[in-house]
C-alpha cells in the first residue's frame, strides 16, 4: 500500500474516526474518572508494567467499539450499492480487502500507541526502572484492536445490515463481560476457608486483563503466545469474510477462528498462578545493609534505609534475640483471598500498605515497627479495620514508650476510636513486670505472624492468649 492509496482510503473510510474514538475515549476515561489507576505504586503512570496493564484493561470497552466500527466500515460497499460493480473489475478481491483492513489496522494501532506514549512520557519522569518486559502486553493489546476491527469488517460484509454494527459491538461487550464475571472465572476456596474467584483459561480469550493490584505482577509468555494465536485466527477469519463472495466461502472462512481458539486453549495456561506471574527482574532486591527494596522501587531506598535501620535497632532493644534482623519489600504474589505469609526474622512491607504509604521520615520508623510487630492477616485483595490496627498501635507504643496514632490514622473519628480501644490496654500492659510484658508481646507476635486467628493478637496484649 503506497501513501497515495493510504490517503484515499483514509478519506473514504471510518478508520480516522475509529482511531480518534479509541484514543480520546481512553484518555477521557483515565483522566476524568478518579479510580485505582491513579493510586499507589500501581498507578498507570508510575511504572511501565502498570502502564501496559491498565491500558490493556481499557480494552474491556475499546475492543467492542473496534468491532462495531469495523463492521460499519465493512458496510461501505453495500451502502454505495457497488458490490456487483467491484466483482467485475480485474483487481483481485484480496487486494481491495487488504487496503481496507490495512488502513484501519494502521489507524487503530497508531491510536493505541499514542495512548501508550501519553502515559510513557509520565512514566519516564517518575521511575528509574526502565525495561522492555511491558512491550508484549501492549503489542498484544494493539493486536486485539486490529483483529477485532478486521473481524467486524468481515462480518459487516457478510451480513450487510444496519443492525450488524450495533449487534456486533453489543455481542463483543457481552463476551468481555461474561469472561470477566462468570464464564471466565472459577470459584475457589483458600486454605483459610475464604471463597474467591480466579480467572480460568477461557478468560484469556478476552482482551481485558485483571485489575492491577501489584506492580510486580505481569503476564506470562505462554499467555502472550496463546493470545497471539487466537488473534491471528480472528483476523484471518475477518479477512476471509471480506474476500468471500459465496455462502460456502463464508462458512470456510470460519475455520481460522475455530482453529485459533482450539490451538490457543492448548497453549494458554490453566493455572492462574501461571497466567499472572512475578516479574523476577523487577522483583530483584537492591539493598543498603539490612534494608532492601525491589529494583522497581530502588529510587525509594535512600529514604527508607535510615528509618529501616533505626527500626531494627529499636526492635532489637525491645525484643532481644527474637527481633527481626532485616527489612525487605514483600515480593510474594498470592491469589485473591489467600492469607499473607510473614517471617519473624524479616520485616516485610508493601509501599501500598496504608501505614507505610502515609509515613515520612521519623514516622516511617514507627510504621516499620508496626509492620514488624503486627504485620496484618487481612486476606489478599481485602481491606479491614479493627483489632489488628489496635494491636499495632499498642505494640509500637510499647517499643517506643509513647502511645500515639499510627501514620494513616488521620480522621478525628478514627483517632478517638483508637485512643478509646488502646489506651486502657496499653496502661495495663506497661503496669506489668517486664517479664510479663515481654510474654504478652511474644504471644501477640506469634498470633500475628501465624494468622490463625485475626483477633488473637489484640487479645494477647490483654492476657487472653498468654494465660
Amino acid at each position: 500500500m503506497n501513501l497515495r492509496v493510504l490517503r484515499i482510503e483514509l478519506r473514504r473510510s471510518v478508520a480516522p474516526w475509529a482511531g480518534a474514538v479509541v484514543v480520546t475515549s481512553a484518555l477521557a476515561f483515565l483522566y476524568l474518572v478518579d479510580a485505582s489507576w491513579w493510586r499507589g505504586t500501581t498507578a498507570w503512570t508510575a511504572q511501565w508494567t502498570s502502564l501496559a496493564m491498565w491500558t490493556r484493561s481499557l480494552l474491556f470497552y475499546l475492543w467492542p467499539l473496534a468491532v462495531g466500527l469495523g463492521a460499519l466500515q465493512g458496510l461501505r460497499d453495500h451502502r454505495s450499492r457497488m458490490p456487483e460493480l467491484l466483482t467485475t473489475t480485474p483487481r483481485p478481491a484480496w487486494h481491495r480487502a487488504a487496503m481496507l483492513a490495512g488502513t484501519t489496522a494502521i489507524t487503530l494501532a497508531s491510536a493505541f500507541a499514542l495512548l501508550i506514549l501519553v502515559g510513557g512520557v509520565q512514566v519516564l519522569a517518575r521511575t528509574e526502572y526502565t525495561h522492555l518486559g511491558w512491550l508484549p502486553i501492549s503489542l498484544v493489546g494493539a493486536l486485539f484492536l486490529v483483529a477485532g476491527a478486521v473481524l467486524g469488517m468481515g462480518a459487516g460484509r457478510a451480513l450487510p445490515s444496519v443492525l450488524t454494527p450495533p449487534a456486533l459491538a453489543m455481542g463483543a461487550f457481552v463476551f468481555t463481560a461474561l469472561m470477566h464475571m462468570s464464564l471466565g472465572r472459577t470459584e475457589t476456596t483458600t486454605a483459610a476457608g475464604v471463597s474467591s474467584t480466579e480467572p480460568n483459561r477461557v478468560s484469556l480469550l478476552s482482551p481485558a486483563v485483571e485489575e492491577v493490584r501489584d506492580v510486580l505482577v505481569t503476564l506470562s509468555a505462554s499467555v502472550h503466545v496463546g493470545q497471539t494465536i487466537w488473534l491471528l485466527g480472528l483476523a484471518a477469519t475477518g479477512f476471509a469474510l471480506l474476500v468471500a463472495t459465496t455462502r460456502r466461502a463464508r462458512l470456510v472462512a470460519l475455520t481460522p477462528v475455530l482453529a485459533g481458539a482450539v490451538l490457543a486453549l492448548l497453549v494458554l495456561p490453566s493455572d492462574p498462578r501461571r497466567m499472572y506471574v512475578l516479574d523476577e527482574a523487577a522483583a530483584e532486591l537492591v539493598c543498603d545493609g539490612p534494608v532492601c527494596v525491589t529494583r522497581t522501587h530502588r529510587a525509594r531506598l535512600a529514604d527508607l534505609a535510615g528509618p529501616g535501620k533505626e527500626a531494627l535497632r529499636l526492635l532489637h532493644g525491645a525484643l532481644g534475640d527474637r527481633a527481626p534482623v532485616s527489612v525487605r519489600e514483600n515480593t510474594a504474589v498470592l491469589p485473591d483471598g489467600a492469607m499473607p505469609q510473614w517471617s519473624a526474622q524479616t520485616v516485610l512491607f508493601d509501599f501500598d500498605d496504608g501505614v507505610i504509604a502515609a509515613a515520612k521520615g521519623e514516622e516511617l520508623t514507627r510504621a516499620l515497627i508496626a509492620e514488624a510487630m503486627v504485620p496484618g492477616c487481612t486476606p489478599v485483595g481485602w481491606s479491614s479495620w479493627g483489632s489488628e490496627d489496635f494491636a499495632q498501635a499498642v505494640a509500637v507504643g510499647w517499643v517506643l514508650g509513647d502511645l500515639r496514632p499510627l501514620p494513616g490514622t488521620e480522621s478525628a473519628r478514627l483517632r478517638s476510636e483508637v485512643e478509646a480501644e488502646t489506651r486502657p490496654v496499653w496502661k495495663d500492659l506497661t503496669a506489668l513486670p517486664r517479664a510479663e510484658q515481654l510474654s504478652r508481646i511474644n504471644a501477640m507476635r506469634a498470633a500475628a505472624l501465624s494468622c490463625e486467628g485475626r483477633g488473637d493478637a489484640f487479645d494477647a496484649l490483654s492476657g487472653g492468649a498468654s494465660r
